[in-house]
């Protein structure tokens, strides 16, 4: 097999972290694992499975993109001739033969330089919101635009183009995969199972939370000066304000002159909305209980991702620097 390097980044995993990086160790591998400032004696139990560990400088704010790129630096370091790398997050264990298939991907298309799998949420019956993730997860197989935390990439054009860019919080890969692709390479997602994820995401306010980071990232990617016509985040920021803002302040507006019909025409473009998007999840495959509050939950996260584009703003005009967005607790083992 070709020579792999595993990244690892996490933050307060716990036992989560364990399992993801029993998952990846392994012969002509080498493992390294990114510390974020945990306080769960992450950083011991990596060193104890014999994994090289990163500890980033606490004076600087964390991102994933951050980690990611400290631990690819790293491991060049000790491994210069690493071909590929696979970046993954402490919080999701890699399926035993993701890494051959994925390999296999990148030596017989010299052309793609990222390849993704399926990731699964691994307790998706834990939470309505454990659920809301797997169907997120569920895209297409074949070319893509992007990927998520989970790929495979080949190393010397993720050097290339510089890795991630580390001032994002949030949405950092599709930046990155825009970057690849403008510099001739191909993104792929394969029908093969990568990862299995543990969200732990149990209560409304954890997804509120990280619904408002998509919003903050959305619009942190999209003032980027990135020279490509795809304009990255645009659609997302449109539709954030047309169905979060412009459409209930117009509703507001005509309570009176229309005798309270504006708020009937509000209430049947958001259910038009949310049937297209159960069509679309009842076509993927899912149930269609599954499909109804996914489709819910699509109308309802724009409210926070609102709160996340003005915050981004805020920050702005006060000059502070944004860090990580954490909607998980510490874990506990």
């Amino acid at each position: 097999m070709q020579s792999i390097g595993i990244v690892v980044i996490g933050r307060n995993e716990g036992n989560r972290l364990y399992e993801c990086l029993l998952s990846v160790i392994g012969e002509e591998r080498t493992v390294v694992y990114v510390d974020s400032g945990s306080t769960d004696g992450s950083v011991m139990l990596a060193r104890s499975l014999d994994v090289y560990v990163v500890e980033l400088d606490l004076s600087i704010p964390f991102t994933a993109a951050r980690a990611r790129n400290a631990g690819f630096e790293y491991l060049l370091q000790i491994k210069p001739e690493i071909e590929f790398v696979q970046f993954v997050d402490g919080d999701c264990r890699v399926v035993n033969s993701w890494l051959e298939h994925a390999v296999s991907e990148l030596v017989t298309q010299p052309d793609v330089v990222v390849v993704c799998g399926r990731r699964r949420e691994e307790f998706p019956d834990r939470s309505i919101y454990n659920r809301l993730c797997d169907i997120e997860w569920n895209t297409p197989v074949g070319e893509a635009k992007s990927c998520g935390g989970d790929a495979m990439i080949r190393a010397i054009a993720f050097k290339k183009v510089g890795g991630f860019n580390s001032t994002l919080i949030a949405g950092e890969e599709p930046e990155l995969c825009l970057r690849l692709r403008q510099a001739g390479g191909k993104i792929v997602r394969i029908d093969a199972e990568m990862t299995k994820h543990d969200a732990r995401i149990t209560r409304f306010s954890q997804w509120w939370k990280r619904q408002e980071r998509s919003g903050y990232g959305f619009t942190q990617g999209a003032t980027l000066d990135n020279g490509s016509p795809e304009r990255l985040w645009i659609r997302q920021i449109y539709r954030i304000w047309l169905w979060s803002l412009f459409l209930p302040l117009l509703t507001v507006a005509g309570l009176l002159p229309t005798k309270g019909l504006s708020l009937l025409l509000l209430l049947v473009a958001n259910t038009l909305v949310a049937y297209r998007v159960y069509r679309r999840t009842r076509l993927s495959g899912f149930q269609s209980k599954d499909a109804i509050f996914y489709a819910l939950f699509c109308v309802i996260e724009k409210y926070p991702q609102l709160l996340g584009h003005i915050q981004f703003y805020l920050i702005g005009l006060l000059k502070r620097q944004r860090t990580i967005v954490e909607y998980k607790k510490a874990s506990a083992s």
